[in-house]
């Protein structure tokens, strides 16, 4: 296993991290709240805030992220989402809040005392954010936000929604807000159910009163927010990818060597070693990729958009063949309900399309290669 970008810091963080998270392999249906329990006891949460609020590090870092979330998803893909995205909707408030909002929230981050989730996406609004028509409307006491969210992860179990709604026109005219699960006027619509099993669901706001001070920075910041926080993220979606792929690649690794067939193990038949060489390479070069982009911007690079747009696309893809091989190699019992690869196979394809689908991917790698 490749380990060229980690420090001996990261390569301490792994090894506790990878003993830790044995805690939160799938022994039966997932519950919620059980499992948002769990995450917060485990002690991880630091990483996603500075030290002065309570955090691991000065600053939050990509890599540190990186290193985690690979070792959740290898175990949990629902553990894994629960993480990041309290990462993915409290980092505005360090991007943009003022120091009330910082002091009062991200020290709660940090001990795990509140879950945020990130309210960006809608019904016609997914890639098109532009399209984007949740409205805040300014009142005597602050905002009243009206419209519908969906696909948004940690929709029930989160406390604190960040929530990008209109209060203009065009990209400009979005802005930031954060807002309590206990607000009048809020609620959970409804709790989706995808493929790969984690709090998912839709948000309905309806004459949603907040106040000032829910603002996040400026008005009209919201979109910029929303981009500059994807950029410090994205990359960490190609990290689940190989925690992910790593562990179909272990599963199929040892049930190439116990299984026989035609009285040899397995993995005595070439054509399974060619489907074990080319997930192993694949591998490698995703995990190379996603610490470099990571690395990148802990080192002080402004943006990297060009970096994670990288390191996500071939990440998420590499990883669907890596868990569609690992699974062929299991033949029938790949497909049985529960089994390792199964539920892979299944979490794994979410990946390559949340925080920008694949094509968006590589419409910004072009732009960028273009000018």
């Amino acid at each position: 296993m490749s380990a060229s970008f980690l420090s001996s810091v990261h390569l301490e963080l792994r090894a506790r991290a990878r003993a830790a998270f044995t805690s939160l392999e799938p022994s039966g249906p997932l519950d919620d709240a059980q499992l948002k329990a769990e995450v917060a006891r485990l002690g991880f949460y630091p990483y996603l805030v500075p030290s002065a609020f309570g955090g691991q590090s000065a600053k939050v870092e990509v890599l540190s992220i990186c290193v985690l979330r690979e070792e959740l998803a290898y175990r949990n893909a629902a553990a894994d989402s629960l993480f990041a995205v309290q990462g993915l909707g409290s980092h505005p408030v360090l991007l943009a809040g003022n120091d009330t909002q910082k002091q009062d929230l991200l020290p709660r981050v940090a001990k795990g005392e509140v879950l945020f989730a990130f309210a960006l996406t809608e019904p016609e609004a997914g890639s098109d954010v532009g399209a984007l028509a949740t409205r805040a409307e300014r009142t005597a006491i602050g905002w009243k936000l009206n419209g519908q969210k969906r696909f948004i992860s940690n929709a029930g179990v989160a406390t604190h929604y960040t929530v990008f709604a209109r209060t203009g026109a065009g990209p400009r005219g979005i802005s930031a807000f954060v807002v309590p699960a206990s607000t009048k006027g809020f609620k959970v619509s409804k709790q989706m159910e995808l493929m790969g099993e984690h709090p998912i669901g839709e948000l309905q706001l309806t004459d949603c009163e907040v106040p000032g001070s829910a603002l996040l920075g400026e008005e009209g910041q919201g979109m910029k927010l929303a981009l500059s926080t994807l950029d410090i993220f994205r990359s960490t979606v190609g990290a689940a990818a190989v925690g992910m792929a790593r562990r179909a690649l272990d599963e199929a690794l040892s049930y190439s060597k116990s299984r026989k067939q035609f009285g040899a193990p397995l993995a005595e038949l070439s054509a399974v070693q060619a489907l074990l060489a080319d997930s192993a390479v694949e591998l490698e070069a995703s995990r190379l990729l996603v610490h470099q982009a990571a690395l990148t911007k802990d080192q002080g690079q402004a943006r990297v958009t060009y970096e994670a747009a990288v390191a996500k696309l071939f990440s998420t893809e590499a990883a669907q063949r890596i868990i569609d091989r690992c699974l062929q190699i299991h033949g029938g019992n790949g497909v049985v309900k529960g089994a390792p690869v199964e539920r892979l196979y299944r979490d794994v394809r979410a990946l390559r399309i949340y925080e920008g689908a694949s094509e968006v991917q590589r419409l910004v790698i072009a732009r960028h290669l273009l000018g």
